[in-house]
């Protein structure tokens, strides 16, 4: 396709025809599958498996509009097929954990920044019409506004999850005004629910499990973010993709209030019948690349019609409680 003239004339988004869900498999992927479902879409799910889990889709698996295909999103020869005939796709494939990727530099690069490249040329081949995006907060890096709105800038992450992320974005707006299709970018808070892998209140879960009488809690504890449940992250994203029609659309997703890590970190004890000692580490920052304080500005999903069933506060206490009933069982 080199030297060949830009196409413009990407066909109209279809009322029919498949929808294929990147990392659909994962905590976000799955619920927004099962919601996919509902609406009667057929759908076609992509992944490696490497975090998402086969249970989470559960009996979907048994519906006849759903197909799991176990690939790998670095390999453009290995998912070009699934996206023929498609109408949408969901990219939500990425590695999940922020300090892998501080420990491993390639990681972000090829599972994110390569593959959301090789997604998106595997739509445009295909003539898919839309992509939609899974970004986060982090691509604002230290932001000097809160709320933080969409127009903030300069963008400078401080983690390269959040470059990646960053460059992903850079190449749908690409794609879409070069091609013609239509791009959504969902930038997320801390998205929370059953199925997380990683993630403070996750990691703090494990370390308790580990050494229950004590919880090492990086940073001084004073870190503060804002938490919206999977549910409420899914809702979002899908009333946006039925009202926002622009070129390229761009939304924060989150709530309004946020949660400091020192009142997790209290509450997780309190799950484990409080007897453990809580020790801080110190600094602002829980590693390098950590972003101490977040809260964005989410008045344009707002002005969708969007309200969030939990605040941050109590979808960290319904997930506390979740987890900690399914240890306990």
């Amino acid at each position: 396709m080199l030297g060949c003239a830009p196409r413009l004339d990407m066909p109209p988004i279809a009322d029919r025809g498949p929808v294929v869900v990147t990392g659909g498999a994962g905590a976000i992927g799955a619920p927004l599958v099962r919601s996919l479902l509902e609406d009667g879409h057929e759908v076609r799910v992509l992944d490696n498996l490497s975090s998402g889990r086969r249970e989470s889709l559960g009996r979907m698996l048994d519906n006849s509009g759903v197909r799991l295909e176990i690939v790998d999103i670095r390999s453009l020869d290995s998912i070009r097929k699934s996206f023929s005939g498609a109408k949408a796709v969901w990219h939500l494939a990425a590695n999940p954990d922020i300090r892998l990727g501080t420990a491993d530099p390639r990681v972000d690069l090829e599972h994110g920044t390569l593959g959301t490249f090789n997604v998106l040329e595997a739509a445009r081949t295909n003539d898919v019409p839309r992509v939609l995006f899974s970004s986060s907060s982090v691509v604002y890096g230290l932001p000097e506004v809160f709320p933080t709105p969409e127009s903030y800038g300069p963008l400078l992450p401080q983690s390269l999850y959040g470059a990646s992320k960053l460059a992903s974005e850079a190449m749908i707006s690409a794609y879409a005004h070069s091609y013609g299709l239509e791009g959504h970018i969902f930038r997320f808070a801390n998205i929370i629910g059953p199925g997380m892998t990683h993630g403070v209140i996750y990691d703090f879960f494990e370390k308790l499990r580990k050494e229950p009488k004590r919880l090492e809690v990086l940073g001084d504890g004073r870190q503060s973010k804002s938490y919206l449940r999977v549910d409420d992250c899914v809702s979002a994203m899908r009333l946006a993709e039925a009202k926002s029609r622009e070129r390229v659309n761009v939304f924060n997703l989150g709530t309004t209030d946020r949660v400091s890590v020192r009142e997790i970190a209290e509450l997780i004890v309190a799950a484990h019948g409080g007897h453990a000692r809580i020790e801080y580490m110190g600094g602002e920052r829980g590693w390098p690349g950590d972003i101490p304080q977040q809260l964005l500005d989410v008045a344009r999903i707002q002005a969708l019609g969007f309200r969030p069933a939990l605040s941050s506060l109590a979808a960290v206490e319904l997930t506390i409680r979740e987890l900690a009933s399914a240890r306990h069982r």
